[in-house]
């Protein structure tokens, strides 16, 4: 999977098409990643001994298709290629060869 936690993203297609967020946390066994902002959604906590219950609204995983890397000098969509740089492999951004 070619898309990080902490990367710079863009919605390209679903409900929440053209919002831009910052990857929380990405998950490529299952090929899906959580965005800020995107997908939010309200799980019901039931009560314990200890903590009362509660409704806690958070974000909830989209699948990595639907997202695509912005690039950091146009701040638009791009694919991300990799580079070598002496030993080092590097991601870049397809569109301007920036390094992500």
């Amino acid at each position: 999977m070619k898309i990080k936690k902490g990367d710079e993203v863009i919605v390209i297609s679903g409900k929440y098409k053209g919002v831009k967020g910052k990857v929380l946390e990405a998950r490529p066994s299952e090929s899906r990643v959580v965005v800020e902002g995107v997908n939010r959604h309200k799980w019901h906590i039931k009560p314990t001994q200890e903590k009362p219950g509660q409704i806690i609204d958070r974000e909830a995983p989209i699948h990595v298709s639907n997202v695509a890397v912005l690039d950091p000098k146009s701040k638009k969509a791009t694919r991300v290629g990799y580079k070598m740089e002496g030993d080092k492999k590097v991601r870049v951004a397809k569109k301007s060869g920036a390094e992500i």
